[in-house]
């Protein structure tokens, strides 16, 4: 007989439930403003198992090419190939369920002026057969992806993230940034880094911190709201930057290196195919176009090999 997920709702898990409703609401309408053409497009889906989501894309914008935010909120009995990776607490007899809820999102802008940008925060559960909680902590993080070396972008980028980190915990952005910079690498292609870093976070305790679950929350819901004084002023500085050829065409090559992260490395990806997620909202975050030229070459300084060596980790703060 398969177990089946217990009939139990926690107030973290309602609180969380209300919580990524909300946001997801707030993340979209700050991006149709940014856009100004393009709406998005709500797509319900149901998991096999317990619990759905609802994805939004918007597409062909004046701004951006192809943009994604989807919530999901899901629940069922967790598959030993997904706990062994978690490292939550599961149960100690018996089947592991979970409950999952969060937001995430990757946008990708039409022009290569404009950097990509991904976010995704999260509440987990893990309960026993019984219902009882085993554990249960928040994740998640945002990251810039530049195509051309403006420097000033991931500086005020990294600069308003500390800021918010700092109204929460002094140890925030000096621990997570670092995390951020080793977990968004390409290791199959010598630990190249995706893009220029952020911040990223996992099993994140309140208590372990000495803070409450409310303090928790409101951080995890800062993350989520920080692409208003993070990310929005790039794009309205750079929307209208004129580009040529060269750059969409490397803009085009960098995604390829942003796809192979995401199918080979991204453990949301992992979890979301593991748990008989829909299939269209996983892999929401793959850009519509991208490019692999075999082994490509760029002259010393020229702007893609500047790009490059702007993408290795550094202290954006002092920048």
């Amino acid at each position: 007989m398969t177990a089946t997920a217990p009939a139990v709702v926690t107030s973290r898990r309602a609180r969380a439930e209300a919580w990524v409703a909300a946001l997801h609401d707030d993340i979209c309408r700050m991006f149709e403003r940014l856009d100004g053409k393009a709406g998005f497009r709500e797509d319900r889906w149901e998991r096999p198992g317990g619990g759905g989501g609802w994805a939004r894309v918007m597409t062909d914008g004046a701004v951006f090419e192809k943009a994604g935010v989807n919530r999901s909120v899901v629940l069922g009995v967790l598959p030993p190939a997904a706990a062994a990776k978690l490292g939550g607490r599961g149960a100690a007899v018996g089947s592991t369920h979970f409950f999952a809820a969060g937001v995430s999102l990757v946008i990708h802008p039409r022009s290569p002026k404009v950097p990509t940008v991904h976010l995704n925060v999260r509440y987990f559960e893990l309960t026993d057969e019984s219902g009882t909680v085993t554990d249960a902590w928040l994740g998640g993080g945002t990251d810039l992806t530049p195509y051309y070396p403006h420097e000033e972008d991931p500086a005020h980028f990294h600069r308003a993230l500390k800021r918010f980190c700092d109204g929460f915990h002094p140890d925030f952005y000096a621990k997570y940034k670092p995390w951020c910079d080793e977990y968004f690498r390409n290791t199959h292609r010598g630990g190249e880094a995706r893009g220029a870093g952020g911040i990223f976070y996992d099993h994140l305790r309140p208590e372990d911190l000495e803070l409450t679950w409310d303090q928790g929350f409101a951080f995890a819901d800062a993350v989520g709201h920080s692409l208003e004084a993070a990310y929005a002023p790039i794009v309205e500085r750079r929307r209208d930057e004129a580009y040529g050829e060269a750059e969409r065409h490397f803009q085009l090559l960098r995604r390829g290196r942003y796809v192979e992260f995401n199918l080979v490395h991204d453990r949301g990806t992992t979890f979301g195919l593991q748990t008989n997620a829909r299939i269209e909202s996983v892999l929401m975050s793959l850009p519509p176009l991208a490019a692999w030229d075999y082994d490509p070459q760029f002259a010393p300084g020229s702007f893609e090999a500047r790009l490059i060596a702007m993408l290795a980790p550094r202290d954006w703060i002092g920048a």
